[in-house]
């Protein structure tokens, strides 16, 4: 059912009045500008009275208006912004007059003379019965009418019941709405606080994880670097006494060459003696030592395959493919860092030399696969080292 409301608007609501009235507000009185309000050279507003006051106080010897000497002028600061107003002969009269302020003002003073209408005032109108009120309520069609409607209107045969009744009902019926809703709200914004306690609690876990990922990737770098130091260190002490054998062969047969060389430059020195006598006094002993020295047998020499450092390869196939199976355990728990640190501290320390031989031949210690396994949480794998060639 249509109606329509049977009132005016109003000019504006109390609002709005009141923010007006504080732009009328004269700065000196603090009341509101009484007409004849003068305009300052700074753009500030004050009443005629008001600056006259300023104007005197700051000025105790300017005569006024009605005496028969008149100075030539005078000064005064603007009460708002300290701004030097400079008048002429005429002092404060001398100021324009701000009229638009004055209007604004008589504008003002009639509107708030006007009686404002309550919401208690404003009634609704019945559209078909233009004199009636809307009064009752229609329980069958469940719009408000008026009481005629009910006797000859549309809803004549209709069920109805007082309009302060039904207002009373469902304005409560909204408020348990209201709350029900406001509750509903308050629940949804407790699981979104809880789901942004579980965002920053993920990132909370994946960062430490993270971290003991890191830790334990860095560990496992850390055994493999020292067996490769370690392994490193066994193949050059090999290369060393290899190179000290070979060398001390090279100076022993260096030697031999020499005096031999030697010997070899006396007997053709010998063999070129003219006199026979004395020639046979020194062949005997050079023969002898030409023969002995060919009979030195040269011992020590390298066997075949002695520069060979095959013994030192070290296969690494299966430890490799035992690292690619790395994966996250399943149902891991965060007591795990306890476990890493002591992992940690045991690598820290260097074992004994027993369990850990660094022979020539090169073998990787059988512990290597079950430590790279505690590093990692996987099983333990089998040794990572080749059997010596020799």
């Amino acid at each position: 059912m249509n109606f329509t409301v049977g009132f005016k608007p109003l000019l504006g609501d109390a609002h709005s009045m009141d923010n007006l009235e504080k732009q009328l507000i004269c700065p000196i009185c603090l009341e509101m500008f009484s007409k004849p309000v003068v305009i300052l050279p700074c753009q500030h507003n004050l009443c005629r009275k008001c600056a006259n006051d300023v104007f005197q106080a700051s000025n105790p010897l300017w005569q006024s208006r009605g005496s028969t000497t008149v100075s030539s002028g005078g000064r005064f600061r603007c009460p708002s912004c300290r701004h030097e107003v400079v008048l002429d002969r005429h002092g404060v009269y001398g100021l324009q007059r701000n009229l638009l302020v004055e209007n604004i003002i008589d504008i003002y003073k009639q509107e708030s003379s006007r009686p404002l209408h309550s919401k208690a005032e404003q009634h609704l109108m019945c559209e078909e019965h233009e004199e009636e009120k809307i009064n009752i309520y229609c329980l069958s069609c469940e719009v408000p009418t008026c009481s005629l409607c009910k006797v000859f209107g549309a809803h004549k045969d209709c069920e109805v019941a007082p309009l302060p009744t039904i207002y009373k009902r469902q304005k409560s019926e909204l408020s348990d709405g209201i709350a029900m809703l406001v509750a509903g709200n308050d629940r949804v914004q407790a699981v979104i606080t809880q789901m942004e306690e579980v965002c920053q609690t993920i990132e909370d876990n994946s960062r430490r994880q993270k971290q003991l990922l890191t830790q334990r990737f860095e560990a496992l770098c850390a055994v493999l670097e020292e067996r490769k130091a370690e392994l490193l260190q066994a193949l050059a002490r090999e290369q060393e006494q290899k190179l000290q054998r070979v060398r001390g062969l090279i100076r022993q047969y260096g030697d031999h060459l020499e005096a031999s060389s030697k010997l070899v430059e006396s007997a053709i020195q010998s063999m070129e003696e003219p006199q026979m006598a004395l020639y046979l006094q020194q062949a005997k002993e050079l023969i002898n030592k030409v023969g002995t020295m060919s009979k030195v047998e040269l011992a020590g020499r390298p066997e075949p395959g002695y520069e060979s450092m095959d013994q030192f390869t070290v296969s690494v196939e299966h430890v490799a493919e035992m690292l690619r199976t790395i994966d996250f355990q399943a149902g891991a728990s965060g007591e795990e860092e306890d476990e890493e640190v002591a992992l940690e501290g045991e690598e820290g320390s260097a074992g004994p030399e027993e369990e850990r031989p660094d022979g020539p031949e090169g073998t990787v210690p059988a512990d290597m696969p079950s430590k790279v396994g505690a590093q990692v949480g996987r099983r333990q794998g089998c040794g990572a080292g080749a059997s010596p060639g020799r």
